[in-house]
């Protein structure tokens, strides 16, 4: 499984910034995938999640701010930040996902990758 996440940078509180993951190694139409993040010194967290059909899951961290949305015809997950706040700062990994749950309770696929990194200044 390979998972290549891009998008992030640095972005000012208020504005906005799209990721991007392309996946490989797994049969992608068929597969929940998320986006997780870490920020130093926490836990990594699973914030939003989509089903193979479309159907999503946000934490209340992020709802109404981000979405998430996939490409099955180009193993790409998107998630796309608006209203960005200084707290959304952390490196941002895509990854599959079991089931439409969020938080920082997850079942850990591996092969993580190297994320991207989100930086929001005040």
């Amino acid at each position: 499984v390979q998972l290549q996440a891009s998008g992030g940078g640095l972005v000012q509180a208020g504005g906005s910034l799209g990721l991007s993951c392309a996946a490989s190694g797994i049969i992608f139409r068929l597969t929940i995938m998320g986006w997780y993040r870490q920020a130093p010194g926490n836990q990594r967290e699973l914030v939003a999640v989509i089903a193979s059909g479309g159907n999503t899951a946000y934490s209340d961290s992020v709802k109404g701010r981000f979405t998430i949305s996939r490409d099955n015809a180009k193993n790409t997950v998107y998630l796309q930040m608006n209203s960005l706040k200084v707290e959304d700062t952390a490196v941002y990994y895509c990854n599959q996902a079991e089931g439409l749950r969020v938080g920082v309770d997850f079942r850990d696929f591996g092969s993580w990758g190297q994320g991207t990194q989100v930086t929001v200044s005040r």
